[in-house]
């Protein structure tokens, strides 16, 4: 299939070639491979000119999600939670991962990670621990374990002070190694990529507790995108677990399929936060 040119409304922009980027969960060199492979695939298959970046790290994701030329990019559930002005970005579809703790829907959790030969040696140490978080608009790696510390503390304050910003993932298992901290979260389905792709990053590590399960960030595109576009894209990413092409790619990425969640699932993230807010002001 030819791909298409589409022209954004003015004064937007006019755009004959859409970005693909899979920032948030190209963990290692082969993941980000991988989403490479699958986003040429989907560009074919969907027939919409698709340019693939890195937009690595420490680029700012929230500038990301602002582009109006984006078009399958991997976006935070908690800022979407947040967005509520004409410019939040629309979901193509989400991710359902292999792993026991996606229940088989599109959702995800945090692993609460601490290293194997660090002080914290069981679950009843982790209220004593000092905790370490990326950013604070990040719902795996900040909103998840400050809610499961929140309910381990049980109304009594946190004894140690958190660490942060770490960023991502790397920068949490890099304080983590070096006795920065005594545990991170790591987002379970990053966790899951590094140790497809990259076992090395994860070896002497233990996973003291996984988070309970929210709405996992979705693939988004730009709300100025065009209403065939955004269907094309959005049935080729629905359909891909159907074709024995498509389920190689996916499970090269440990996905079973994609699947399209309700926005108004994504409203648990900011009501949950919020919640918080009240408790651990520490945080």
């Amino acid at each position: 299939m030819s791909a298409r040119s589409f022209v954004l409304p003015d004064p937007i922009m006019s755009v004959t070639k859409f970005i693909a980027c899979s920032r948030m969960y190209n963990v290692s060199a082969g993941a980000r491979a991988r989403w490479d492979d699958l986003f040429a695939w989907l560009s074919g298959q969907a027939g919409v000119a698709l340019d693939i970046i890195a937009y690595a790290s420490p680029a700012p994701l929230p500038e990301l999600w602002k582009r109006p030329d984006m078009g399958v990019v991997f976006m935070c559930g908690y800022p979407l939670s947040r967005w509520c002005d004409a410019g939040r970005p629309t979901i193509l579809a989400a991710p359902v991962a292999a792993a026991s703790w996606a229940g088989g829907r599109p959702y995800y959790a945090s692993h609460i990670v601490v290293a194997a030969d660090g002080p914290i040696k069981s679950a009843s140490d982790l209220t004593a621990a000092i905790w370490g978080w990326t950013v604070r608009d990040s719902q795996s790696g900040y909103h998840a374990p400050r809610r499961h510390l929140d309910e381990l503390l049980a109304g009594n304050a946190p004894e140690q002070s958190p660490v942060g910003p770490l960023l991502n993932p790397t920068g949490v298992l890099e304080a983590l190694r070096s006795g920065r901290i005594d545990v991170g979260a790591i987002d379970a389905y990053a966790y899951e990529l590094l140790a497809l792709h990259e076992p090395d990053a994860v070896a002497g590590l233990q996973i003291l507790a996984t988070t309970k399960p929210t709405p996992c960030p979705p693939l988004v595109t730009s709300p100025y995108a065009p209403a065939e576009m955004v269907s094309a894209l959005r049935q080729a990413l629905l359909r891909t677990h159907e074709s024995q092409d498509g389920r190689a790619l996916l499970h090269q990425l440990g996905l079973v399929r994609f699947a399209l969640p309700d926005l108004a699932d994504y409203r648990i993230l900011a009501e949950r936060a919020d919640a918080v807010d009240q408790r651990l002001a520490v945080w």
